[in-house]
């Protein structure tokens, strides 16, 4: 039986449509989600939309519309943000639906059994646009003297009845937590910040609201629909069924990755596992909270009229391409930045000059000196040396720092591998060899012919789209790309044995020019 492997994006809030953020996080989810099944794991990814909370309510009643109808169509947005990237989601989840509602109350029912929740009196500062709440001390001064969130929101005074948790009780059991399992919050820095806040001490959390309506309601408490984090966290366990004892929560639970962006770890790696502990649930295994991208270093803000929407960059890049420079340029974890010029610079050199010149000029060679056709042959000793290379890069150095999500070092073991590839056609000269060693060039082309079939496999869950036509050329089948076929040597010589031929090949990965009016 395969390994499970759950792992989950934020739930994105709908109030706007999609920006360059939510396509970074949905992309790299779907990367380490494709990869894990090529590692042979049993995969769940789960997305979707965080619909609740008074920041969706107001925005409805400004546009004279209900929640729910703003909900249905912004939510829409994200869905078809994830097909257009090819984000490969087993779920999308709306937290409108009647089964997470369901899953909200059994959560909250499961706290109060346990002696967490009590009924009293809510005063102090509220971020609508954070949907949360800030204690006096983190609050900043915003240049015109108003009080801001350490995010720089505005911030509201709140006075209402509230259910509160009992958060204080699991300040020692969250630091117990971080010291046991040094791996739970990642990257480092992000835990040293947890343990730095919780270390602080905690206080009860505020989790229900009276002022609105648009939410879950509290079991008992109908006046009181739910925190907007209580709700969205509980997301996760949804999905999967929760409460009924389903298979997919008996596999998949405990989520192995939390993918979120590192302004919300607090909500996560705080009250997340606390409100689980207080059901008796079992904890995730990791959250990790990546960096922000940066529109030439700057943050995308409405005022400074820098905000991409990810889709006109897909279309004007290719979808594989965004894909390849997100996950190469950026150091998963810490905050990154891309322009038009930095994606069509590094993909050209890397994809079409590197890569893709590589599979056009190897699969014409084979097609025109060769006659499409393949044969068994010997290999020398600079032949298993380029081999060893390109199956250490894609057999160990890429997985293993995939496995620790370090995307642009596995990106560069392959890119380094692809090079040695380039450097043995040039040293090789296999056009000289057509006139003065024929069968020298067909060890030569046929060698390169091997490597290509590793390199596409490896990338393959970064550029899916890109990889699959690479390995149509080599006439690699849909069913042999996958997890089970990755180390198999038997693939040549089957080819060999049906008398496949190489067709002349299509050009994967053209150059990108960049559009005339940004060159103005």
């Amino acid at each position: 039986m395969s390994e499970p492997f759950y792992i989950t994006t934020a739930i994105s809030y709908p109030n706007g449509r999609p920006h360059i953020g939510h396509a970074y996080e949905a992309i790299a989810a779907d990367v380490i989600a494709r990869f894990q099944r090529q590692q042979g794991k049993d995969v769940r990814f789960q997305t979707g939309t965080d619909e609740h909370g008074l920041k969706m309510a107001r925005k409805a009643e400004e546009q004279g519309r209900t929640p729910r109808e703003l909900a249905d169509e912004m939510s829409g947005y994200f869905q078809q943000m994830c097909d257009a990237l090819n984000v490969k989601y087993d779920r999308f989840i709306r937290t409108v639906e009647a089964d997470h509602h369901r899953s909200c109350q059994a959560l909250w029912r499961a706290m109060e059994a346990n002696g967490d929740l009590y009924l009293d009196r809510y005063e102090g500062w509220y971020s609508v646009r954070d949907e949360a709440y800030y204690d006096e001390s983190e609050l900043v001064d915003g240049e015109g003297g108003e009080r801001l969130s350490p995010q720089g929101t505005p911030v509201e005074w709140t006075v209402e009845e509230s259910w509160f948790f009992r958060l204080s009780k699991y300040q020692e059991p969250l630091l117990a937590l971080y010291r046991d399992n040094p791996d739970f919050i990642q990257p480092d820095s992000r835990r040293n910040e947890m343990i730095a806040f919780v270390s602080g001490g905690l206080r009860d959390l505020s989790v229900s609201r009276t002022s609105f309506d648009w939410g879950v309601k509290v079991p008992g408490s109908d006046t009181h629909v739910m925190y907007v984090w209580v709700d969205a966290l509980t997301n996760y366990i949804t999905g999967l069924g929760y409460p009924e004892d389903t298979e997919n929560y008996r596999k998949f639970w405990p989520a192995s990755l939390h993918l979120i962006g590192k302004d919300i770890v607090r909500f996560h790696t705080v009250y997340w596992p606390a409100f689980l502990l207080s059901a008796g649930l079992p904890l995730p295994q990791k959250v990790f909270g990546h960096g922000f991208l940066l529109n030439r270093g700057q943050k995308e803000s409405k005022s400074l009229g820098n905000v991409t929407d990810p889709l006109a960059l897909a279309d004007q890049f290719g979808v594989d391409t965004l894909r390849y420079f997100f996950m190469r340029e950026v150091n998963f974890g810490q905050d990154g930045s891309y322009s038009p010029e930095a994606i069509i610079t590094k993909t050209n050199a890397e994809l079409a000059n590197s890569f893709g010149n590589l599979v056009q000029r190897t699969l014409s060679m084979i097609n025109k000196n060769m006659d499409g056709i393949l044969e068994r042959f010997e290999t020398a000793g600079e032949d298993k040396a380029l081999l060893t290379i390109v199956q250490d890069a894609c057999r160990q150095g890429l997985p293993h720092a995939f496995e620790r999500l370090a995307f642009s070092v596995g990106i560069e073991n392959w890119l380094r591998a692809v090079y040695a590839c380039n450097q043995y056609v040039d040293e090789q000269a296999p056009w000289t060899l057509r006139k003065t060693d024929p069968e020298r060039m067909k060890v030569v082309l046929q060698t390169l012919y091997i490597a290509i079939r590793d390199l596409a496999l490896a990338i393959r869950p970064v550029i899916p789209t890109r990889a699959d036509a690479v390995l149509r050329q080599l006439g690699v089948a849909e069913g042999q790309a996958g997890s089970a076929d990755m180390h198999d040597e038997g693939w040549y010589n089957a080819l060999v044995a049906s008398g496949h031929v190489v067709a002349k090949p299509n050009p994967v990965f053209p150059r990108l020019e960049l559009p005339e009016e940004a060159t103005d």
